[in-house]
Formats: structure tokens, sequence, C-alpha cells
């Protein structure tokens, strides 16, 4: 990437910030007066298990979700003062499916968020982003979706959320789909990208090996209520709650037979 292009795509990070949110589903309580900080810079990841809030919570901070009560913020600015779309285009998101164009080839998906900013060379940045989570752009900027391989496609997701640079990403169970060896190389890519780039992030995710390894703390969820938030070793050494003792035990016992087999 260019010079030029890489100031004019460069965000600082911003933080995040969730007050009271309560949300409601018809007569489901999705999230029961949440509060949560992530400062500029950091990462964190919801855990918990489904039908927790986690989810709910993420999409509050792109308004892919409108809470029924409570304040969301980006950086100093609430997001019901920002028009949907515009919040949309500065933060970067991957869903768990990816949410590629499946008509679209892949350069011209990576280099969605960058022509609808105005960025000049949008296909260069698209192709420098592209090759910063591992595909060239030579052989798969011409392919559709469908003819990628899982990985390659969450790999071109990564590169899509990523290419304007955001100050903020977040990510919603984006390498749950993957097999075990797919997942750790897309896990090791995504930490290197992140420390990088030095953006903002929050992700949801089941796994808490995954979530110790790319966020600096983890929140706990349950019933739509954040139970603990902490480092991996605060949580396995101090969990506040039953639940929190009962899903790191889980997760440990789970982990326990390919760690005998290492």
């Amino acid at each position: 990437m260019n010079q030029r292009a890489e100031q004019q795509t460069r965000r600082e990070p911003l933080a995040l910030r969730a007050r009271e949110i309560v949300q409601r589903y018809g007569d489901v309580l999705a999230l029961d007066g949440v509060s949560l900080d992530v400062a500029a810079g950091r990462s964190v990841a919801l855990v918990g298990e489904s039908g927790s809030g986690k989810t709910t919570l993420l999409r509050c901070f792109n308004r892919l979700v409108e809470p029924s009560s409570g304040a969301i913020s980006v950086g100093a600015r609430s997001v019901r003062e920002m028009p949907s779309v515009a919040l949309r285009r500065m933060i970067g998101y991957v869903p768990q499916d990816g949410g590629l164009m499946p008509h679209w080839r892949i350069l011209r998906n990576v280099a969605l968020v960058p022509t609808l900013l105005g960025i000049p060379n949008a296909s260069a940045v698209a192709t420098e982003t592209l090759a910063l989570v591992g595909l060239s752009a030579e052989k798969f900027g011409a392919r559709f979706p469908h003819e990628l391989s899982g990985g390659q496609r969450q790999r071109a997701a990564l590169a899509r959320a990523l290419a304007a640079r955001p100050a903020v990403v977040l990510m919603d169970e984006p390498f749950g789909a993957l097999d075990a060896i797919t997942r750790s190389d897309l896990q090791a890519a995504f930490d290197t990208l992140r420390h990088e780039l030095s953006f903002t992030m929050l992700m949801v995710t089941h796994d808490l090996a995954e979530a110790a390894r790319l966020a600096d703390e983890l929140v706990v969820m349950r019933n739509g209520r954040i139970e603990q938030r902490g480092t991996i070793d605060t949580l396995a050494s101090a969990p506040a709650t039953p639940y929190v003792a009962t899903l790191l035990e889980r997760a440990l016992a789970a982990s326990a037979p390919l760690r005998g087999l290492a």
C-alpha cells in the first residue's frame, strides 16, 4: 500500500462502552442491564453458553440490534447519533458465516468498504489486505466465494473487515465452523494482524482457548448478564460464581485429552 493510501485508511483505536443495556425479544429478556467497557486498543472476548446474550450485545455496537433501553457509544459518540450505514462502514464486522457477497468476486468483496468510503486506489488497498491475511489477489481475487475453501473464505472475510483499517472490529464466532488446524492457523494470523494494526476488538466465541489466545480479557455471560470479567488465569484461579467455575472445569476437561496427546 502506498504511503498516502495507508495514511488515509489508518484509524486510531476507539473505546467501546455499553451502559445498562436491556434488550427484549417478546417475552425473552436477552440482555438484563448489561454494562461493559472496552478500552481503546484492547481486545475482549464474550464467552458463555448459547442464549447468554453474547451476540446480541456485540450487535448493539454496530446497530444491527437496537436495544430496548440503555446507551451504547463508540469513542465519544453515542451510536444513536450516527446513521447506521455510516457507523457500520467505520466498524469492521466478521459474522460467523463470513458475510461475503456470493455474486461478487473476492477482490471486489474486500474493496467494498474502501470504495464506499472514497479511499483512493480501493483495489490496491484490497490487494494489500488480502496479502496480509495470506491470500494472493493474483490467485484468489477473481474467484467467487463458493470457489474457495472454508478457511480461504474466512481469510477473505477478515480482509474485507480490515481493508479500511477500522478503529473497531467486531467478530461473531469467526472461526467456529472451521476444522482445528485451519482454525489454529487463522487464529495465529489474526492475532498477528491485531497487534500490527492496533484496533479495538470485541469478539464472541464459545471456545475459551480461542478467547484466551486472542483476547486480553474474557467476559463470561449468562442469562443476559455478566457473571465475571478477567484474564483466563483470574477466571480459573478465582471464579466469582459457581457457573464460571463449571464453565472453566468443562473447558479444561474438554482440552485434557488433547493435552495428553501432546
